[in-house]
């Protein structure tokens, strides 16, 4: 675990906009950033692409790498397995990357556990759960049995928010942009002085 990189986890409730917040992020050009990929044996969706949105596997092959221990975290999250390549952060940190990961409560707890000081937590909060169930209706991407289990899990994902280094209320997009970039600055910026020190 050398090198001067930072891995930061954002969470949020399906439909909280974490995926969008470090789209946005990714987009500003900062050599610093990178992402990484996810693997998943979700189904993919019509506007996602194998190896920029997700590894997507089976769940034979995805078995697999949990039984040769190739995941830092993995979790079951909608019925669905997700898991965060160990080597591949390993690798990030070692180019001194600030990492943004786009990984579930469970997952961003694991990950802190093993990195500590190295690890920021930010959970995007919805403004209401009304806005968050329009959110997923609007995106047209799940059926409504699929959206009843997204919107049943909010309340743990919040209450699991406790635990995270920050919450930020998502109710303007470049607002929330703007207020995670400026928490990842402050914390790498932080470890940069005291590592210079």
């Amino acid at each position: 675990m050398a090198g001067k990189g930072l891995i930061v986890v954002i969470s949020a409730p399906s439909g909280g906009g974490k995926s969008t917040v470090i789209r946005e992020i990714m987009k500003s050009g900062d050599s610093r950033y990178a992402y990484s990929i996810s693997t998943t044996t979700r189904v993919k969706r019509e506007n996602e692409v194998d190896g920029r949105d997700y590894v997507f596997v089976s769940e034979d092959a995805f078995n697999k790498s949990i039984e040769t221990g190739e995941f830092l975290e993995w979790a079951i999250v909608h019925g669905n397995y997700y898991g965060t390549s160990k080597k591949l952060v390993d690798a990030m940190l070692e180019d001194d990357k600030i990492i943004l990961l786009d990984i579930d409560v469970q997952g961003g707890l694991e990950v802190k556990s093993h990195y500590r000081e190295k690890a920021l937590l930010i959970f995007v909060m919805p403004p209401s759960l009304e806005e968050l169930e329009a959110r997923l209706r609007n995106r047209k991407t799940d059926d409504e049995r699929e959206i009843a289990k997204r919107l049943a899990a909010v309340p743990t994902e919040i209450e699991c928010s406790s635990y995270y280094d920050h919450i930020v209320v998502n109710k303007v997009l470049s607002s929330t942009v703007d207020e995670v970039a400026g928490l990842i600055d402050k914390r790498y910026d932080a470890m940069m002085n005291l590592e210079d020190e």
